[in-house]
This record gives C-alpha cells, sequence and structure tokens, in this order.
C-alpha cells in the first residue's frame, strides 16, 4: 500500500460511513439523525467532512431530502461491502467470548409472524439468551429489498416473484384458506373450493402489495373477472374481525385462522383448490455462509422446521 492510499485510509471514518448509509437509505438527514440519536447538524458535519476527504459531492440536496451523485452510489457500494465485512469479523470473533453474543437483524412477512415465528424465535431465544433478535414485520417484496441492501441480516417470506439474486432456504410451508362466517353458501361444500366461485362475494383483502392479493388478483384476472374488494385492511387480525362482522369472505393462512378463529367461534374456513394456495415461506440471505456466527445460528435453528 502506497503512502497516499495509508493516508486515505486513515481518513475515512467508520461512523461517517454508517451515517452516510443511513441517510442513503432513508432519504434524509433528519430522519437519519433520528434513527442513529444524533443531532442532524452533527450528521451534516460529518458528511461535508466525508465529501472534502473525497474530494467530491456524494449528495444533491433540496427541500425534500437528498439523492445520490454518481459518485455517492459509487461510494454506498463500497460502504456497504465495508461494514457487511466488519459486521461479519465481529460475528466470527464472538465465537471466541464466553456463550454466543450479539444482534439479529431479521425482516419478515405476516404470515410468517403471525404463524410461526412466535415459537420458533421464543425457544431460539431461551437456548441463547444473550442474543438480541430485532424482528420487522413487512411484506414480502420489502423483505427482499431489505436484505439485499444490508437493511436486515436475514429475511423470511415468500419468495413466489422472484428472489433478485439471493440465497434461500426452505423454513415453512402454509396453505391458504377461504374464511368466511359459519353457514355461508361457499362452505356448504365439502370438497375444496376453486377460488373463482368466491367472486361472485364481496372480499376483504390485505394490502395491495401483499403476495396474498398479488395472488387473487391474479386469479381473478385468469378468471375473467375482478375481486369485489370490499375492504382492505394492514393484518391478518383485522381481517378476522372485518370477515366475523359481515364484511366479506377472505383469503389468510391456515393456521392463521387457527389462531384468529379461537377468539370469536364465528368464523369458518375452506381449503381452497387452486395451486397457488401452497406456498413456500423460505429464508432469505446475500450469503448464508459469510452471515454473522448468531445469524447462523437462528438460520441452523429455524431450517429444522422445514
Amino acid at each position: 500500500m502506497s503512502l497516499s492510499e495509508r493516508n486515505f485510509a486513515r481518513r475515512i471514518d467508520l461512523t461517517s460511513l454508517q451515517l452516510f448509509v443511513a441517510v442513503c437509505e432513508l432519504g434524509s438527514i433528519g430522519r437519519a439523525a433520528e434513527r442513529e440519536f444524533i443531532a442532524a447538524s452533527a450528521v451534516s458535519k460529518r458528511l461535508a467532512e466525508l465529501e472534502s476527504v473525497l474530494g467530491t459531492a456524494l449528495l444533491y440536496r433540496h427541500s425534500r431530502g437528498v439523492d445520490l451523485t454518481p459518485a455517492g452510489q459509487s461510494l454506498l457500494h463500497h460502504a456497504r461491502s465495508v461494514l457487511f465485512g466488519l459486521e461479519k469479523m465481529q460475528g466470527e470473533l464472538s465465537e471466541y467470548t464466553d456463550g454466543v453474543r450479539g444482534h439479529v437483524r431479521v425482516h419478515a412477512s405476516i404470515s410468517a409472524v403471525v404463524q410461526f415465528l412466535p415459537e420458533d424465535l421464543g425457544a431460539f431465544v431461551g437456548r441463547h439468551e444473550h442474543v438480541k433478535i430485532d424482528l420487522e414485520e413487512h411484506l414480502s417484496s420489502e423483505v427482499m429489498r431489505a436484505v439485499q441492501e444490508g437493511a436486515a441480516d436475514l429475511g423470511i417470506c415468500n419468495t413466489a416473484g422472484g428472489t433478485g439474486g439471493l440465497q434461500t432456504q426452505p423454513y415453512r410451508e402454509d396453505e391458504l384458506v377461504l374464511v368466511a362466517t359459519q353457514g355461508h353458501p361457499l362452505l356448504q361444500q365439502t370438497a375444496p373450493i376453486a377460488f373463482a366461485d368466491a367472486l361472485d362475494f364481496d372480499h376483504v383483502g390485505l394490502h395491495a402489495n401483499s403476495s396474498i392479493y398479488r395472488a387473487m388478483q391474479q386469479a381473478a384476472t385468469v378468471a375473467g373477472r375482478t375481486v369485489r374488494l370490499r375492504i382492505q385492511v394492514a393484518g391478518l387480525d383485522a381481517m378476522a374481525r372485518m370477515i366475523d362482522n359481515g364484511l366479506g369472505v377472505g383469503v389468510m393462512p391456515r393456521r392463521a385462522f387457527e389462531l384468529m378463529a379461537r377468539a370469536t367461534g364465528r368464523l369458518a374456513a375452506a381449503p381452497l383448490s387452486d395451486s397457488w394456495a401452497r406456498r413456500r415461506i423460505e429464508l432469505v440471505a446475500r450469503d448464508f455462509s459469510t452471515l454473522p456466527v448468531t445469524a447462523r445460528l437462528l438460520v441452523e435453528h429455524l431450517r429444522p422446521a422445514a
């Protein structure tokens, strides 16, 4: 390494790189400052110093926030690689401490969070009490984007829409069922129901970008029909309450229905005959082999559940 390269490495501050990545992810100096618990003026000062060291502008600043310059886009790629390497180093070194410590950032779909993760994560924490798990619930597409961008170590979601080059491992399988109030005409038959037969009735649906909603819309398009969407809700518990109060029928994972149905006793469900009603929920990572040791332990714990 030449003298100029050594001087450059010494002048790059890791905290400034972390703040730069936070600003890029949130698109705002103010929001990054709130997330990192630091004054916005201090973030601006560090970014200005970083630009001075590099000798080029990294951000276009405007009233709505910031956008990346071409140089900023290049730095973001390298900064994430550097920070990811540091996380990997910390994870490997933690193997030499007394007990495993650290934290794992997990983003998961609503289906995984409601159906499986409470018990699975509870069992994991019971074995590794010094490991902290930061769990956030997001749509499957957002889960994969967070893993791709480094905002999450591990994703748990449905990958039917593609993985974008991410690695996957099996976690669970779930089945979608049609949910209605007891005595509903659709539930009188004993055979599985074709989703197309439910299109004559009002529906309670999830967010428009959810994997379940997209599957319903695609199935309706194939049938040359539309979904009579009466109301959209953000979660499965709200969907169950709306259905329970007669606002329509809905599609949700079977195990989620079983958990929700206990609260009312008035809901019933029937299996769907459509192939898309059987889904795989998978573990998603940029590279499982380079995950920190705490994240690898969690993957090993979750995989047998598949």
